[in-house]
């Protein structure tokens, strides 16, 4: 696990996107695992940039996004759909015939839904680079606490502090979904890289946990501990609980020191 602390937000949405143009630029069809949620945000206005300035071109990128609210129209504002939309596939040149999301209207059985995408993304190749940010219990994805860390893409409950944190984006006159489909977390983990964001003090102790907690279906995230490039990209305030901080800067710098000489090596 490679923990980068920067500044501020807006330093750990310019490394992601960093991230994911390097990505774009060194293999010919690469596939994306992407997140929602108010984290990613500035990341997909940095992508959008680089795409006008001419530095990004999304045309032969696949995208597998972790999770879509259960029996949602993806027309409907609150959508995953809608909110990818509006945040990265109508800015960029990506054939959104390309672009998925773990889809279950009332009609259709979860299960089969969950096995499909599954069979989706192993017909893509598999993900090379997953975005992910984390929540405050810990959770990724919908993955939520208990959740089974050898869970495939499946139907999930939503805790009532994940339902709390994200009811500010809901109206009061607008349903509130309880369930969603999410990857699994071992789904999360075939990815070739996890590239996990945090950012704010109301992340700090999730971020402790996952770090450098027990891995734990308590705390979903800690299952990075275990993979084997997993880079956790944090604020100053997500690290504030952080007792190594000292440890993980003087880390980053001998890590760049070595790109400088040989180059800044992925896997993908």
């Amino acid at each position: 696990m490679q923990i980068i602390i920067y500044d501020d937000s807006q330093e750990v949405a310019i490394a992601a996107a960093t991230w994911v143009q390097s990505l774009i630029k060194e293999k010919e069809n690469p596939v994306l695992g992407l997140a929602t949620g108010s984290t990613p945000i500035r990341l997909y206005q940095e992508l959008v940039t680089m795409h006008k300035a001419g530095n990004c071109s999304f045309t032969n990128v696949t995208s597998f996004n972790l999770d879509e609210y259960h029996s949602i129209n993806e027309s409907d504002p609150q959508s995953y759909r809608s909110f990818m939309k509006a945040n990265l596939f109508d800015h960029v040149d990506i054939n959104q015939d390309n672009t998925f999301l773990p889809t279950c209207n009332q009609d259709q059985n979860p299960r089969e839904q969950g096995l499909s995408y599954e069979k989706k993304i192993k017909q893509a190749g598999g993900i090379d680079l997953q975005i992910l940010g984390i929540g405050a219990n810990g959770h990724i994805g919908f993955n939520e606490p208990t959740s089974s860390l050898t869970s495939r893409t499946r139907i999930k409950t939503l805790t009532q502090q994940t339902l709390t944190d994200n009811s500010r984006l809901f109206s009061e006159n607008e349903l509130q979904p309880a369930m969603a489909m999410t990857m699994g977390i071992a789904t999360i983990m075939d990815a070739r890289y996890v590239l996990l964001m945090a950012t704010g003090k109301n992340k700090a102790q999730a971020v402790k946990d996952m770090i450098t907690g027990a891995v734990s279906a308590n705390c979903p995230a800690s299952i990075l501990q275990m993979h084997e490039n997993a880079v956790i990209l944090i604020d100053k305030e997500a690290a504030s609980m952080l007792n190594d901080q000292s440890y993980y800067q003087w880390a980053d710098k001998q890590n760049r020191k070595l790109n400088d000489e040989f180059g800044f090596y992925h896997n993908f």
